[in-house]
């Protein structure tokens, strides 16, 4: 791979927020290494470019350009942990042939009971026939009509036990699907919603007025996390990733939405608290890592002190979910500039048009 083309995959916008930038610089880097324009090459190449994950950059750069579909796929099955196209595609399939069997067997059951009415109808005929009925008649219809009904019912038996099992291997599909999609939404590393699932669920605070008026976001960043990885290496970085997403998680109510966004970014969506009760959850969180201990008992080696700055902005604030987060990021960044290690609100601010320096930010 050229220089140039690595360039364009390595180099990551100066943030997440800037997606204009981000999603030029995608489609450009597929353009120039000929990747097909398929919604998960884009969202692969995303995640390279905003995510700040190195081994899916070095992953893409060794396979040169115009790498196949299915290596590309393979990198995301191997590094992202998604290999949701295929799976879910395969039990897409497995439903449709399951639905294919109960029709055909309830199509079964229909012409079975069209054959056994058929036979009830003739019964009925003849025995409503003005000639006399002889013991002979009445043998053949009584013998006709119990052959019938015990091959209805034997009938009628066998398709509900294999609609019975059928069903039961569509709820199991059904499962699948389910656990699919949650792994779609799941960061793979730390195991809490990803970068997609948080703007979904950022979009539904804007679809009525009273989610706007009960919610905040809140976006917190590690400090000097760079500086982690160069120091300690990309393992010891990716397992204080996990300790913080959990640190995280269980500091906030269970019912937040807590989600990492990109790199070291996490986001907490909060409903139902008004601003000062936001900046208490903030601090709580902020105060939780400060004083977790990031020792490899092992070793003997501390990590520590790990810090995260804050910035949080109430949903009143903004004017849509991508106004709410450029926000609630110029409040994260104010904390950075202000010395790091503190939570800053957005309607601290003095004015809505608080600048950034963006070199700083990347090495903050």
């Amino acid at each position: 791979m050229s220089t140039a083309e690595e360039t364009t995959q390595v180099e990551r916008p100066d943030h997440p927020v800037n997606r204009p930038d981000a999603a030029a610089t995608v489609v450009l880097t597929m353009r120039q290494l000929g990747v097909a324009g398929l919604p998960r090459n884009y969202e692969l190449f995303y995640e390279a470019v905003t995510g700040g994950r190195r081994d899916l950059v070095d992953a893409l750069s060794e396979l040169g350009a115009r790498p196949t579909q299915k290596q590309l796929d393979e990198v995301a099955a191997r590094v992202l942990g998604r290999g949701d196209e295929a799976a879910v595609e395969e039990a897409h399939s497995k439903i449709v042939t399951k639905l294919s069997e109960i029709i055909a067997l309830l199509r079964k059951e229909r012409t079975s009971m069209e054959t056994y009415g058929k036979i009830l109808g003739e019964t009925s005929s003849g025995l409503a026939a003005p000639q006399p009925l002889s013991r002979e008649f009445l043998e053949k219809i009584i013998s006709v009509t119990a052959t019938a009904t015990r091959t209805s019912l034997a009938s009628q038996r066998e398709i509900v036990s294999s609609i019975g099992n059928k069903s039961n291997e569509l709820q199991s599909v059904k499962m699948q699907l389910e656990e699919y999609k949650r792994l779609a939404d799941t960061d793979a590393l730390t195991q809490i919603s990803n970068r997609r699932a948080f703007d979904r669920a950022l979009g539904t605070i804007y679809d009525s007025n009273r989610n706007i008026v009960f919610s905040a976001l809140i976006l917190a960043d590690i400090d000097r996390f760079k500086t982690i990885n160069d120091r300690f290496g990309h393992p010891v970085g990716d397992r204080i990733l996990q300790i913080v997403a959990n640190l995280i998680r269980s500091t906030v109510k269970a019912e937040a939405f807590v989600a990492r966004t990109g790199g070291e970014e996490f986001a907490i969506i909060l409903e139902g608290h008004g601003e000062d009760a936001t900046c208490r959850v903030a601090e709580e969180v902020r105060q939780t890592i400060l004083d977790a201990p990031f020792v490899n008992t092992a070793k003997g080696t501390n990590y520590g002190p790990i810090t995260v700055s804050l910035g949080l902005c109430m949903a009143t604030q903004a004017q849509s979910p991508d106004d709410l987060y450029a926000k609630a990021d110029r409040a994260l960044y104010a904390s950075k500039t202000a010395g790091r290690n503190r939570t800053t609100r957005f309607s601290a601010l003095k004015d809505g048009n608080f600048g950034k320096n963006w070199l700083l930010y990347r090495n903050s």
